[in-house]
């Protein structure tokens, strides 16, 4: 089994995969002066509720975009299953091409999402990633990697209302019946719900018109599920689409 690991700056997600068939999926927080044995303890933990043996994995990758877990998160699955795992960054093969301005400063999560979204899907396309950012990377009909646009995801907008104003309450982010709000909730959910999918709408109509193409749209991340169906686009779902990106890279590393 391959253990694939991506670390956000709201969860560390993980899944398994036996063959090409990814069997579990799982997060914890990420907390950021959490030791390396806690984290794996917890690994373990998760193991055991899936039923899966440590002993069962013969490799790991992983992503990160929160700099100062990453040795910590390396360390911690190394613990956990006694391999050492691959982390993506300089220097891991990926098979995507990337064309920006500095293509050493692309994040890995774009890169683990781009290399998913150019196996499975026609291109060019766009990827929607719904998490603690909300991200769109751009991929032409060339399977290149063009470039992004990276905006505060819905969660930050949240905290970023209910910290700075002095009357407006933390929400969760579920949509409201109507777009015009009757009350403070429902008023703030719906800038957050159907601001967000507009948001969405307009940029990817934006994209289309500078490449001058239609694009499919591929949303994924905790938040796309309660935000995409209010979008007027059509985005094809896919939760699991950063795991298989890093499933698919480490194989190529290790000539599979």
């Amino acid at each position: 089994m391959i253990l694939t690991i991506d670390v956000g700056n709201t969860r560390v997600s993980m899944g398994a995969f036996k063959g090409d068939e990814l069997v579990f999926t799982s997060a914890m927080s990420s907390v950021r002066n959490r030791t390396r044995d806690q984290y794996a303890i917890e690994i373990l933990e998760i193991f055991s509720l899936y039923s899966v043996d440590r002993s069962d994995f013969e490799g790991a990758i992983i992503s990160s975009v929160v700099p100062e877990m990453s040795n910590t998160i390396r360390d911690a699955v190394e613990k956990a299953i006694n391999c050492k795992p691959l982390m993506l960054g300089p220097g891991v093969k990926t098979g995507l091409n990337i064309r920006v301005d500095e293509p050493s400063q692309v994040g890995v999560d774009f890169v683990a999402l781009s290399v998913a979204a150019c196996r499975r899907f026609k291109t060019p396309c766009l990827v929607v990633d719904l998490k603690t950012a909300t991200k769109i990377s751009i991929i032409d009909g060339n399977n290149t990697f063009i470039g992004a646009i990276i905006c505060p995801g819905v969660e930050i907008s949240v905290k970023a209302l209910a910290d700075k104003t002095s009357q407006l309450p933390k929400i969760s982010i579920t949509a409201p019946k109507k777009v015009v709000g009757k009350n403070t909730i429902d008023c703030m959910a719906s800038g957050v719900v159907y601001g967000t999918s507009s948001m969405l709408d307009g940029l990817c109509d934006r994209v289309e018109k500078e490449l001058g193409q239609e694009c499919s749209v591929i949303a994924t991340g905790s938040f796309a599920q309660g935000i995409i169906p209010h979008c007027k686009r059509e985005m094809i779902y896919c939760p699991n689409l950063i795991f298989e990106g890093l499933k698919i890279i480490y194989d190529k590393n290790m000539g599979k």
